[in-house]
Formats: structure tokens, C-alpha cells, sequence
């Protein structure tokens, strides 16, 4: 995987993310920069870790399943990917505009799971972890600081939209991996 698609996937997979954290600016009428690097911090940190957390389960399969890996990643970035696309959907969903502790712990699992199983697909390819999950932390702050000044600033017309451009990222990547494998 080359740095440009570490890139792309990483972007995709902060959409979650970023949604989130537009909310989190409009919800909140006091917005500071401070509340936009806590949401970075918070998010950029659980999409880094997941995706370790991710590699390390899918490497103790990988003597089992390198003759479909391939297969593998594909399904779990499709399932990702339409996933996100559903839920881009969900009108019912609702983000608090709290900053506590237990509630961005929440929401930084909530919107890293996907990560964790971009892990393991990243177990069946040629990818360096230490790259990947920097790549990922820091795209992830960076696109979750901003969301939050977004969201302060213009409203939540791109949260909606964010989510099914981030899942439908993810099944390109799947469909490439797919295609390049076989």
C-alpha cells in the first residue's frame, strides 16, 4: 500500500470522526480551539491505537488465511465502507454536546471501530503498523480539529455527506485491493 493510499484510507476512515466533531462545534455554543484539539486528541488517538489493536489480532490469523487475504480485506472495507454509507443516512443520530471524559471515550471507540478492522486487513498486506497508525492519528486530529472550527463556523451541512463520502472511499479501496490480488 503506498503512502498516497495510506493517506486516502486514513482520511476515509476519519470521517466518522470529523462528523462528530462538526457537531460537537455547532452543539456547543462556547467553542474554543482548546475544545478542538481535545476532540483531535481524542479521536486521532483511538483511530491510531485500533488499527494496532486490529493488526495484531488479523497477524495471529495470517497463516491461516494468506491464500484469501485478499478476500478478507475487501470484505471487511466493504462492510466498512456500506456501514458508513447506511449510517450517513440515520437521521437519529444525535451527539451530545458534552466534553466529558466518559462521553468522548464513547465516541472515540464509537467512531474507531472501523479502524479496528481496517487492522486487520492491514495484517494481510505489506503495510508498516508504526506508518500506518501515525498516518492515521495525525489525519484523524487534524480532520477532527478542523471539524469542530467547521462546525462553529458554517453549520452541519458536510456531517451528513462526510460519513457516505468516507464509506464509499473504503469500497474503493476494498474493490482495489481486491482486483490488484487477483
Amino acid at each position: 500500500m503506498s503512502i498516497l493510499e495510506l493517506f486516502i484510507l486514513a482520511v476515509s476512515l476519519a470521517m466518522d470522526a470529523f462528523a462528530v466533531s462538526v457537531c460537537k462545534g455547532l452543539e456547543t455554543s462556547d467553542v474554543s480551539w482548546r475544545h478542538a484539539v481535545y476532540c483531535g486528541v481524542w479521536f486521532g488517538g483511538f483511530q491510531a491505537l485500533m488499527p494496532c489493536i486490529g493488526y495484531f489480532l488479523g497477524a495471529s490469523f495470517d497463516r491461516y488465511i494468506e491464500a484469501f487475504d485478499h478476500w478478507v480485506a475487501f470484505g471487511l472495507l466493504a462492510l466498512i465502507g456500506i456501514n458508513m454509507i447506511r449510517e450517513s443516512f440515520d437521521k437519529e443520530s444525535e451527539v451530545k454536546p458534552s466534553f466529558s471524559v466518559p462521553t468522548m471515550a464513547m465516541l472515540a471507540v464509537a467512531t474507531s471501530i472501523d479502524a479496528l478492522a481496517v487492522g486487520i486487513s492491514l495484517a494481510f498486506l505489506s503495510v508498516s503498523l508504526p506508518v500506518a497508525a501515525v498516518v492515521i492519528g495525525v489525519v484523524t486530529f487534524v480532520i477532527s480539529f478542523a471539524g469542530v472550527m467547521i462546525g462553529k463556523r458554517i453549520g452541519g451541512k458536510l456531517a451528513g455527506k462526510a460519513g457516505m463520502i468516507g464509506g464509499i472511499v473504503l469500497i474503493l479501496i476494498g474493490l482495489r485491493i481486491l482486483l490488484t490480488s487477483l
